[in-house]
């Protein structure tokens, strides 16, 4: 855990580790608060004009409310 916060890619820990794949690892770890917050302020909000919001179709909507 002490490596993925640091910053070290979860391939990289698979290797040392003699897993082998990082699906393996990926079980062993998890992202804390802190590695979540970094990720989050590493990108852009995406760019959408205001107004364009998405609007399924009726038929969509009857579909999932039949569910």
């Amino acid at each position: 855990m002490h490596l993925l916060q640091a910053g070290v890619d979860i391939t990289v820990i698979a290797l040392w580790l003699g897993h082998e794949s990082p699906t393996t690892t990926h079980g062993y770890v998890e992202a804390d608060m802190t590695m979540k917050e970094r990720a989050l302020a590493a990108i852009a909000a995406p760019q959408t004009p205001k107004g364009n919001r998405y609007r399924p179709p009726d038929d969509l909507l009857k579909f999932l409310e039949s569910l």
